[in-house]
């Protein structure tokens, strides 16, 4: 790699956040001193974004990477020219933002996959727009997994002090016992100690979350943690990993945070979420694990109610843009 390691930035949902908090996040030299910002959007979107938060001083619409020249005061723009500024609704759901949302999603993972490129960092996307556009996929997940051919992927969070991995995501809480196999738990395990090792962490110390109160309380509040996680414990630490197990979830965050542990495996959407968002949201990104490139975000949505009014705040997108070059340059 020479120099810098180049970072794709897909701006999101225009409808959203997405294109302020990218405009912001150009302006900030951190970006610059870790990385060359490669923007995939459409540049006379993202041009209204920087004319509402009067940064960056410019940008520079591009129709190829090797056009770009990374200059931080006039950013490249890969203008894939797929919204019109005068008609988009800000903070509405609309199919033509969401099939704008893939474009850009699309247009950094191939550039990845090439090798064009050595990481990416996403902005923001929303489930409703990607239904109305008729997109398959429930977000970038799965929509990452089915571009690069992954079939071991999930979603790692991340902010100062703490990160969490999950066993299942977009699964209604009333389903998801039935999610928390001995497999999947395993499985998220050996993914979570591979990435900790891809971020520089040579031995990594899991915690493994319960399922139930009180870790089950021994059978009485419920036999996930004897019959299925506790056994996908132990045949990790077979394996090698050093994986403890099942931890209760009201006590094993703090744990983390304290520094006992380099990750949590939480077992459902809002069991790790909700430590992450309340310990750093400003703070937090997500990063896809068992991808074939590296993939960073922001760890927040496209925020309708306040999209396209300048107050959008931009430090996840800037930790998420760090995260990635970071990511690459280790690889």
């Amino acid at each position: 790699m020479n120099g810098r390691p180049i970072i794709a930035i897909t701006i999101g949902d225009p409808a959203g956040v997405g294109p302020e908090v990218t405009a912001k996040a150009l302006a900030r030299d951190e970006v610059w001193d870790c990385c060359r910002p490669l923007v995939v959007g459409d540049a006379g979107l993202l041009a209204r974004a920087v004319a509402l938060v009067s940064a960056p001083p410019s940008l520079r619409p591009i129709g190829d990477v090797a056009e770009a020249r990374f200059d931080p005061t006039a950013p490249d723009v890969l203008d894939l020219r797929n919204v019109d500024p005068a008609t988009l609704q800000p903070g509405k759901v609309s199919a033509t933002a969401g099939r704008a949302a893939v474009d850009y999603i699309e247009r950094a993972v191939a550039l990845a996959l090439a090798g064009r490129v050595d990481g990416i960092a996403t902005g923001p996307i929303n489930k409703a727009a990607l239904r109305a556009a008729g997109i398959p996929h429930i977000g970038h997940t799965e929509l990452l997994a089915a571009l690069t051919g992954a079939e071991r992927v999930t979603t790692m969070l991340a902010t100062p002090g703490l990160r969490v991995v999950h066993v299942t995501r977009h699964v209604p809480l009333r389903e998801v016992a039935a999610h928390v196999t001995r497999e999947r738990v395993l499985e998220t395990i050996r993914l979570t100690d591979e990435g900790l090792r891809g971020m520089g962490i040579p031995h990594p110390c899991l915690a493994v979350a319960a399922l139930n109160p009180h870790g089950g309380d021994g059978g009485l509040i419920g036999r996930e943690e004897i019959e299925v996680i506790g056994p996908a414990v132990e045949a990790a630490r077979a394996e090698g990993i050093e994986a403890h197990g099942p931890i209760p979830a009201d006590s094993v965050f703090f744990r983390a945070i304290r520094g006992e542990f380099d990750a949590v495996v939480a077992m459902y959407h809002d069991q790790g979420h909700i430590p992450i968002k309340t310990h750093g949201f400003e703070r937090s990104v997500t990063v896809t694990l068992g991808l074939p490139i590296v993939r960073t975000s922001v760890d927040h949505g496209t925020a309708f109610d306040i999209a396209w009014q300048g107050v959008a705040n931009e430090e996840s997108m800037v930790e998420a843009i760090r995260l990635a070059a970071r990511l690459a340059a280790g690889r």
